[in-house]
């Protein structure tokens, strides 16, 4: 399990999630690391960032639940840092969506910029499903992007979605053959590095500035609502449910 980093070019940076034996959950060790890495990649001379998965099953499916699941302030600042929940980031960020993107993962995604999706990608944040709270930035962040509407269908239902119905609605900009995914990706993101890169950063900022303070302000509710379902016996339902591979049972 590994966040793999190469440089395509002078200007652009893909970052892969890998661990293909969970769908490419990410651990908090690699949640910890791809936190550092924004941090690196914004500081240095890349101009524009290309995300994508490992394999052809999944973009990355969030947290790894057959983890620790404490969720402590310090852990959640954490996170956050990593999903790039409520911080202005000022480099432009590219997903290529290889595989199916869920929880966490579409939290990941609702921080870059410009979206395609392999036809066969499924998208979803199914965290009621299992009595988790999504505190990545999905109650914050989805109303905004493709509405309200279509974000509590997502949110309530907990149900996966089709690439295709992910463009229609606004999550992704595109639907791409698998094939052809990241040459999309790479001939998007080199696009946007032969731009000025002052200017790119400075629209890049002001955005996300917006959007950060934004998330910033809901913080303390989304900690606080997050406690309280992590206390709630539904909770240990749930997350047994979710290990043994069976349906929850609500009493």
């Amino acid at each position: 399990m590994e966040l793999r980093v190469h440089e395509h070019g002078p200007h652009v940076v893909i970052i892969t999630i890998d661990h293909q034996l969970r769908r490419n959950a990410m651990t908090r060790a690699m949640m910890a690391e791809l936190a550092g890495l924004w941090e690196s990649l914004e500081r240095g001379p890349c101009r524009c960032i290309v995300l994508t998965g490992a394999g052809d099953r999944a973009f990355t499916s969030g947290a790894d639940v057959s983890g620790d699941l404490s969720a402590d302030p310090a852990i959640a600042r954490m996170v956050a840092d990593a999903l790039l929940k409520n911080r202005p980031y000022a480099k432009p960020i590219v997903a290529a969506v290889n595989g199916d993107c869920v929880a966490g993962g579409l939290e990941l995604l609702l921080s870059t910029d410009i979206r395609a999706a392999a036809p066969h990608a499924r998208f979803g944040l199914p965290e009621v499903r299992w009595s988790i709270y999504p505190f990545g930035g999905a109650t914050v962040k989805l109303v905004q992007q493709i509405g309200y509407v279509h974000a509590m269908e997502l949110l309530l239902t907990a149900k996966l979605i089709d690439a295709t119905e992910a463009a229609r609605i606004g999550l992704v900009n595109r639907v791409v053959p698998a094939e052809s995914l990241m040459a999309w990706a790479l001939e998007t993101a080199e696009t946007i590095a032969a731009n000025s890169p002052t200017a790119v950063q400075a629209v890049k900022q002001q955005i996300s500035t917006t959007i950060a303070a934004h998330a910033q302000s809901r913080e303390a509710l989304d900690q606080e609502l997050g406690d309280r379902v992590r206390k709630s016996h539904h909770f240990h339902e749930g997350v047994r449910a979710f290990l043994e591979k069976r349906n929850p049972n609500y009493t």
